[in-house]
């Protein structure tokens, strides 16, 4: 249970850091956003709690396929201005798209 506490708080830490950054440094915050931070963390984690490296490699593979089908969510938010869409709408929009790349995902990684 310990254990688990720690990888919340970690993760907690890492996302409210960047929330934080974001009002400051915007730019920066979106850089940092977009290391694979939340994947180097996820991978040690997993591995350090069940030590099966397989799965830790399967893991891998579906975070690399991963990464940019979940890339779906931010296209609506290129598109807002031209369109004269609102941020409610465009998120949603944009969870939609979400939704659609996971099921891209999951078509890609039948295919391991």
């Amino acid at each position: 249970m310990l254990f688990f506490i720690t990888k919340v708080l970690i993760s907690a830490l890492v996302i409210s850091f960047a929330s934080w950054l974001s009002l400051k440094k915007p730019v920066l915050a979106g850089f940092l956003i977009s290391l694979p931070i939340v994947s180097l963390i996820s991978i040690a984690l997993s591995y350090n709690e069940h030590r099966n490296f397989e799965k830790t490699i399967l893991f891998a593979k579906s975070i690399v396929i991963g990464v940019p089908v979940s890339l779906m969510f931010f296209l609506p938010f290129f598109f807002t201005k031209s369109l004269g869409i609102n941020f409610i709408s465009t998120y949603i929009l944009g969870l939609i798209f979400l939704v659609l790349g996971f099921f891209i995902h999951k078509f890609i990684t039948n295919y391991f």
